[in-house]
């Protein structure tokens, strides 16, 4: 017997929880995919940091019940320096916010499959019109979403997407207790999400401290597998042994230890996307790379992508004469640009100038920022060209110009 759906989902982190909770809503009929077991969900797939913003909180309706601290400022540090801004936000229970997903959109009709692990498309004439899972399994639908992350089997089957790994971004974090956030020598990490540019930790990457409360946080280190991190990356050290560095090296951790089970791993890409779309089939999520250079807040990025996929999912479903079309499924394209990732060329930009910096220009630019107003942080890290351009100065001119080397290089394949 052949199962047919509206949508089909690939994927329950953010982006197809967001999608299948909207979908599910409007009464599609609607199924997601999880390759993870239920009684274990999300285990594997725990890897966030889950820091967020009002915004997010507000308009996706997330409940106070899945935060674990409440935060009401963001830290920047560097090697001898550092940065406060006040800024509202929240430290989530990731696996308790993926749960409340799961469990709004079935509240409202979508059906989960746990334990299911999609292989690859089904394809009628050179389209996509379901999935195989599990080996010979197979579901259909009018439309199919890929929110499987990095691994993305559908997008990358269909030609979609090309994710190169020596753009990976690969994480590690621990949940630890009995961190001083107040020491003497740093900034006072009460009620904060700090992240650290330093290459000693994060050699191409930052590392952070979240404050979850009392004397807990998520600890962390993550990096990009580009020519930053081999210009500064140490000899045989892998991600776990710059975290490892850290906690032996600095004083906040001198009474620390980690909270068993909690340690969390992920990867990303930082990258422009080749492509999110065509007949039948989007790409969401972390499946489509986004970058959000200081804040690291790939949380609501992946919501806003759920959300576009659920409105482009709608309108083309909600006419009698359903038009799945590649020329319809690129509205999809169009709200990315718009809602999700605007001005994403300027924004990896910021990323590559960011992190290809030497430590000695991390420590000015905290000082520099102290003369700045808090606007002038947030429009250059939402890629606003006149905001990075106060932020350069003459000593910058060699990384603009290796980085003008490197992306001519990529173009013309030199």
């Amino acid at each position: 017997m052949t199962e047919t759906y509206d949508v089909v989902i690939a994927g329950s982190g953010p982006a197809g929880g967001q999608c299948a909770r909207d979908l599910a809503a409007r009464d599609y009929d609607v199924v997601v995919l999880e390759t993870e077991a239920e009684d274990e969900f999300p285990r594997q797939s725990n890897k966030s940091t889950a820091g967020t913003f009002p915004s997010t909180m507000a308009a996706f309706g997330i409940p106070d019940e899945v935060v674990m601290n409440f935060t009401d400022e963001v830290v920047l540090e560097s090697p001898t320096n550092h940065y406060v801004q006040t800024q509202a936000g929240a430290v989530l229970e990731f696996a308790d916010f993926k749960n409340f997903l799961v469990d709004e959109a079935r509240a409202d009709g979508a059906e989960y499959r746990f334990d299911a692990r999609v292989t690859k498309p089904i394809l009628e004439g050179g389209e996509i019109v379901g999935v195989k899972y599990n080996g010979s399994e197979e579901i259909y639908a009018d439309i199919v979403i890929d929110a499987t992350g990095p691994s993305a089997p559908l997008a990358k089957a269909l030609d979609v997407t090309d994710l190169k790994r020596e753009n990976q971004a690969i994480g590690v974090e621990y949940e630890m207790r009995g961190i001083d956030v107040d020491h003497d020598e740093y900034a006072d990490l009460t009620d904060a999400m700090m992240l650290r540019l330093d290459h000693r930790y994060a050699p191409g990457g930052y590392s952070w401290i979240f404050h979850t409360g009392d004397d807990t946080a998520k600890v962390g280190v993550c990096y990009i597998q580009n020519e930053s991190h081999s210009t500064y990356a140490r000899s045989g050290y892998g991600i776990d042994d710059y975290l490892q560095r850290w906690l032996d090296t600095d004083p906040r951790f001198e009474e620390a230890e980690r909270i068993e089970g909690k340690q969390h791993r992920g990867s990303a890409h930082i990258q422009l996307p080749t492509g999110m779309s065509t007949d039948n089939f989007m790409a969401i999520g972390d499946t489509v790379p986004t970058v959000d250079p200081l804040w690291g807040e790939g949380i609501g990025t992946c919501m806003r992508s759920g959300r576009a996929a659920a409105i482009t999912a709608d309108y083309c479903l909600i006419h009698d004469a359903i038009d799945t079309s590649a020329e319809n499924m690129a509205i999809y394209d169009r709200l990315w640009h718009r809602d999700v990732a605007p001005t994403m060329e300027n924004r990896l930009l910021m990323v590559e100038l960011l992190y290809r910096a030497p430590n000695s220009r991390y420590d000015e630019l905290m000082a520099d920022l102290e003369r700045f107003d808090d606007d002038t942080l947030a429009r250059a890290n939402s890629g606003n060209k006149r905001a990075i351009a106060r932020l350069l100065k003459l000593r910058d001119v060699p990384i603009l110009a290796n980085l003008a080397r490197t992306r001519l290089s990529e173009r013309f394949g030199n």
